[in-house]
């Protein structure tokens, strides 16, 4: 866990901590080098002790970099600090889709075809590349707040095995978009991302996902096995245009789905055509049932069954001297065994027996989704010591009252009987805004920034900045309203008193040079009038200022404005055409 303050590559510095996962942390940073905030994603747990996974990670996510499109959020850098592996991303300021949907319960028809739109075209730009994400879902997705949809995680998408179930605790989350064919153990296509999307499509309009359960192995079951929920009997509102393409994207048998990506962007963009109004539920062209059995979990099963033929010895007669011939046999086949039974009775003393004493290494088994009781007696039956002290935590992937982690982590190999803690899922954490005006800004973020809320501080303008002196840490207002509900990764915007002066629109609200002169006069500012002959406007004009309207008055700082003057030669009467009085009268 790195610290506020701290440096990753003697580059990167930690600004706070963003989001909190089994496979990896995220950390908003400021790039040193090239000035501008970045997120930077660091693996954890047993995934970094792991070198084939690491060395395919840093392989995928130097892959992923190359990509470059409004969609896809990009990736700058790759390595390794003192053990710790991250990669550098563009930092977005927004919030996942998922924790969209929760706040929202489900988006509107449009809503969700305007962000499928977007998924399907960086996905079609990064299917172009060869690379496939495999790894699509709420989580993963990224919305800002004009609209603007970014797909994340290539690099560690790619690299995860998504056929191993128990690999990391983030299965939970990843499992309900997996793709059957995934899920029984083949490999990943273009049309696995399509399947995925086919998914979050169905959980933007229903608001949940459509296969659900209490382990990672029995939500895979359901895609291989159960049909699709209808997103009509959840949803009426959608059109059936619109559930045709979630079928048509999440069918079982990948010959029936899509294409590609491109396929599913134009039939987004004429789904609510008043031309497909009529439009009838699919038919399938091709069996849906016609997939392998699944590989998800086979359960070790005792099948061992030894026979043996027992035959009757042939008895026959036996001679004196054969009897005599057999003896010696006897005796050197006896001389022999009893030198096999010394060297394997040393054998056992040297090698056996020490190991039966000796504490085995194991893997500690993935319990997460299961109850607290079940979980315990897992890890007991498998010769663990659970601790009596159950931890908990938060979590937007686990149910509430679940198991949501182990400590030591699912898959860490320790010794037999070690002690394990289990912390139990205490849901997405939820914050109630309380009415924080008056209240001092420091103490109101440190507190919302460790329940997960983003704070954002900005300042706006008083009328009167003397009631204000001494308090500028004092909050003004609040973008979310006194009662409102906050969940971890929302954000919040505190306001804070404006107390210094603006530079005015000398130019567009047509002030006087001399009240310009009296303004910098007041504020302590060098003035500077240079004039420019301009017979276009009226003469005095200012026409142009050196430090941009709205922009802050700093002490003791010197603008520049330019006036116009008339030219000299377009005065009315030149000096050449008077006539003196005096000669005038004398004519």
């Amino acid at each position: 866990m790195f610290t506020k303050g701290q440096k990753i590559n003697d580059r990167y510095e930690i600004v706070r901590l963003i989001g909190e996962g089994g496979m990896a942390n995220v950390y908003l940073a400021y790039d040193t080098i090239l000035e501008r905030k970045v997120a930077v994603k660091v693996l954890r747990g047993d995934l970094a002790d792991d070198e084939k996974f690491v060395r395919r990670f840093q392989r995928e996510a130097l892959s992923a970099s190359s990509l470059s499109h409004p969609n896809i959020v990009e990736m700058y850098d790759v390595g390794e600090d003192n053990g710790n592996f991250y990669i550098v991303m563009e930092y977005i300021d927004g919030k996942t889709l998922k924790q969209l949907i929760k706040k929202r319960g489900h988006l509107t028809v449009s809503e969700a075809i305007d962000i499928m739109c977007q998924l399907t075209d960086g996905l079609a730009h990064a299917h172009d590349s060869y690379i496939i994400h495999r790894d699509i879902k709420p989580q993963n997705i990224m919305i800002l707040e004009d609209g603007l949809v970014k797909i994340t995680d290539f690099g560690v998408a790619m690299a995860i095995n998504a056929s191993d179930l128990t690999q990391t605790n983030s299965v939970m989350g990843s499992v309900h978009y997996l793709p059957p064919e995934q899920a029984a153990g083949k490999g990943s296509t273009i049309k696995s991302d399509i399947y995925s999307l086919g998914i979050v499509l169905y959980e933007m309009l229903a608001g949940t996902m459509p296969f659900r359960g209490e382990t990672a192995v029995e939500i895979a079951l359901k895609h291989i096995k159960d049909p699709m929920p209808s997103i009509r009997k959840v949803n009426p509102k959608v059109p059936q245009t619109i559930e045709n393409i979630i079928l048509k994207s999440t069918a079982k048998n990948p010959k029936n789905r899509y294409n590609n990506v491109r396929e599913l962007y134009q039939d987004l963009k004429t789904a609510q055509d008043p031309s497909r109004q009529s439009e009838e539920r699919i038919v399938f062209e091709y069996p849906e049932d016609d997939l392998d059995e699944t590989k998800v979990l086979n359960n070790l099963k005792d099948e061992i069954k030894e026979k043996e033929d027992e035959k009757e010895p042939d008895i026959k007669a036996v001679s004196e001297d054969e009897f005599n011939k057999n003896k010696k046999n006897k005796v050197t086949k006896v001389l022999l065994i009893s030198c096999i039974s010394l060297i394997a009775i040393s054998l056992i003393v040297v090698l056996i027996i020490p190991s039966i004493f000796q504490t085995k290494d194991v893997k500690v088994p993935d319990v997460t989704g299961l109850t607290v009781k079940k979980a315990a007696e897992k890890l007991e039956k498998e010769g663990f010591v659970v601790s009596s002290d159950i931890k908990s935590d938060y979590t937007d992937e686990i149910k509430k009252g679940r198991v949501s982690r182990t400590d030591p982590a699912a898959r860490k190999v320790v010794k037999k009987g070690s002690k394990v803690i289990i912390y139990k899922s205490k849901g997405s954490e939820k914050v109630i805004v309380e009415d924080y005006t008056g209240k001092n800004y420091l103490k109101i973020q440190a507190t919302l920034e460790v329940k997960g809320i983003s704070v954002i501080i900005d300042y706006k303008s008083v009328d009167d900045k003397s009631k204000y002196k001494g308090k500028e840490e004092l909050i003004i207002g609040q973008s979310s309203e006194e009662g409102t509900t906050l969940i971890k990764g929302d954000t919040i915007t505190l306001y804070l008193p404006k107390m210094s002066k603006d530079y005015p629109d000398f130019v567009s609200e047509s002030w006087k040079v001399s009240e310009v002169r009296d303004f910098c006069s007041e504020y302590g500012l060098k003035l500077e009038i240079e004039e420019v002959e301009d017979n276009t406007k009226e003469e005095g004009t200012i026409i142009y200022q050196s430090r941009p309207a709205g922009s802050e008055i700093a002490d003791k700082a010197s603008i520049k404005i330019k006036v116009t003057k008339k030219s000299p030669e377009n005065n009315e009467t030149s000096t050449d055409d008077m006539i003196p009085y005096e000669e005038e009268e004398n004519q």
